[in-house]
């Protein structure tokens, strides 16, 4: 019963990392197209004295590909720092602390 459940908790955390995932894509995806949409306004709606690499023409772009590395790294940093199956070792490692406590007053 208890291998049934290991499993079942790892189908749901291997399920919540790929919707993560997929939600992180989608964003990429918006901002790929909207930002894409906004750089092509701002060429066409440039004056014969105006330069293309104004600040005003990327700000959006900078701001909020800001968010978007910080989403990303916050969906991939954890397994490169942490290491595969990290929390499943720690989780381990506390109840076999705790199993340890318990004999220990038993």
């Amino acid at each position: 019963m208890e291998t049934n459940y290991m499993e079942q908790d790892r189908y749901d955390r291997a399920l919540h990392k790929v919707k993560r995932m997929k939600r992180f894509y989608i964003h990429a995806l918006v901002y790929v197209v909207v930002n894409s949409i906004l750089i092509i306004e701002s060429i066409q709606e440039l004056g014969p004295d105006e330069s293309f690499w104004d600040l005003k023409n990327f700000s959006t772009v900078f701001f909020w590909g800001i968010g978007l590395m910080a989403h990303g790294l916050s969906v991939f940093l954890p397994d490169i720092i942490m290491g595969k199956d990290w929390e499943e070792r720690k989780v381990k490692e506390f109840m076999e602390k705790e199993k340890g406590t318990q004999n220990k007053w038993q």
